[in-house]
């Protein structure tokens, strides 16, 4: 079976930029697109309201997926692209069409406003419950943001991509979250930024911040361990340029500052499959709150 790059659509103005992204990716992975749009019952009190009633409805469960559909064929010709319509509620049903997909791509607020149901919590949750890459995208991302600016300083899609920055945990790198950061980048055609933030271990940190030469060595060694871990990926892609930031401090942070000047920012989560699976991560966290750039998150064991 063909995977697909899946989108879920709401009509809000973040799903609309999700599902560009997605075109976009599409194209760069030789993929069909699939627009799933998903229709959450409301109580039938409320359903009786005029705004509610049979014609809104049939306006959301037809008339926004096949627009956006028509929309995306005109701006990416050649494009296979397909929708679902889809009833219940979103953190449930997105997860079977998500395991069928490449990547599921969702629109996101961040940390502020209300509204489509990709905002907020139940965004959050999909992502939580799904075992495969997710990428989540801003209101009003476009093309050119991704891009360098051209030589008049003009945001562009037509000049070479931003890096893709990678956070990396070198304590227990995860092969498939690796491999993600370096097939993006190669795609792309642009280089890979790899982000390791650290502390030292609780019995160094109060004497750090005054031994100038314990620092410098913490420091040394995170780095050589960071070079040791990217060595046998740099051999795999040699066409891939890499630069190595090994940085003291909260790596939620530099990957915050890294992600504005990225096409794109990987992160990764781990699998739970007991009662606690829900859970993203306090890193991953903070990047997908405060990322201006589109933020894949990509699940391993």
């Amino acid at each position: 079976m063909t995977r697909t790059v899946t989108v879920g659509l709401d009509g809000s103005p973040e799903s609309r930029a999700a599902a560009e992204w997605a075109a976009r990716e599409a194209q760069l992975l030789g993929l069909p697109l699939k627009l799933v749009q998903v229709w959450e019952p409301v109580p039938s009190p409320m359903a009786q309201a005029p705004l509610l009633g049979p014609e809104a409805h049939q306006h959301w469960t037809e008339g926004i997926p096949r627009e956006a559909a028509e929309g995306i064929r005109l701006r990416h010709p050649g494009l296979d692209v397909s929708t679902e319509q889809l009833t219940g509620r979103p953190v449930d049903v997105l997860a079977s069409p998500a395991q069928e997909a490449e990547l599921l791509v969702l629109g996101s607020r961040g940390l502020s406003g209300v509204g489509g149901f990709m905002a907020g919590s139940v965004g959050l949750s999909v992502l939580a419950r799904t075992e495969r890459p997710v990428v989540l995208v801003r209101a009003g991302e476009q093309a050119a943001d991704e891009h360098e600016m051209d030589q008049a300083g003009i945001p562009s899609a037509a000049t070479a991509f931003r890096p893709v920055v990678l956070g990396l945990d070198i304590v227990s790198p995860d092969d498939a979250l690796i491999a993600f950061a370096f097939a993006a980048a190669a795609r792309r055609g642009t280089s890979l930024r790899v982000v390791h933030g650290w502390n030292p271990p609780p019995y160094y940190a109060y004497g750090l911040p005054t031994d100038l030469e314990l620092h410098g060595a913490l420091a040394r060694q995170e780095g050589t361990d960071l070079a040791e871990v990217l060595g046998p990926w740099r051999d795999k892609h040699p066409d891939v340029e890499v630069t190595e930031e090994s940085l003291y401090g909260t790596p939620g942070s530099h990957l915050v500052d890294a992600s504005r000047a990225s096409s794109l920012v990987v992160v990764g989560r781990r699998i739970r499959r007991g009662p606690l699976r829900a859970h993203i991560g306090s890193v991953t966290h903070a990047v997908l709150h405060h990322s201006p750039a589109p933020v894949a998150v990509v699940p391993h064991g």
